[in-house]
């Protein structure tokens, strides 16, 4: 078994979602959610919430033995962009503090490269 994982963060600006699998992707070892961790619906992509997360996954990570996390993370992205929300840089320092070895670290927010067509129509919306 390899003591090394995987930790896809997908943080908007309303959630957080943290997914760590195996290093094929093949199979889930733990996942959390920003809802999963607080009450209010406002605080689920606050880095409060998303340090919860992480550290609810970390204790999973450790009881499998697992100490290296390579990370990946991905904002909204499309034609509106995005970059990612406020939670994924908590989530990354929680896992750190938690005393697992982040490795690598990168961003996979899907970007468009002509751009869909926006919405509105030809002449834009009219108020």
């Amino acid at each position: 078994m390899n003591n090394w994982a995987v930790a896809h963060i997908f943080a908007s600006h309303n959630n957080i979602i943290i997914t760590v699998t195996d290093p094929t992707g093949a199979e889930t070892i733990a996942k959390n959610s920003g809802g999963m961790s607080v009450r209010q619906q406002r605080e689920e992509s606050r880095p409060h919430a998303a340090m919860l997360a992480a550290n609810s996954i970390s204790e999973i990570l450790k009881d499998r033995g697992i100490k290296e996390l390579h990370v990946k993370i991905k904002g909204r992205g499309g034609k509106k962009g995005g970059s990612p929300g406020p939670g994924a840089q908590a989530a990354i320092r929680a896992f750190a503090r938690a005393g697992i070895l982040i490795s690598r670290i990168d961003d996979v927010t899907p970007t468009p490269h002509d751009g869909g067509r926006a919405k509105g129509g030809r002449r834009g919306r009219r108020v």
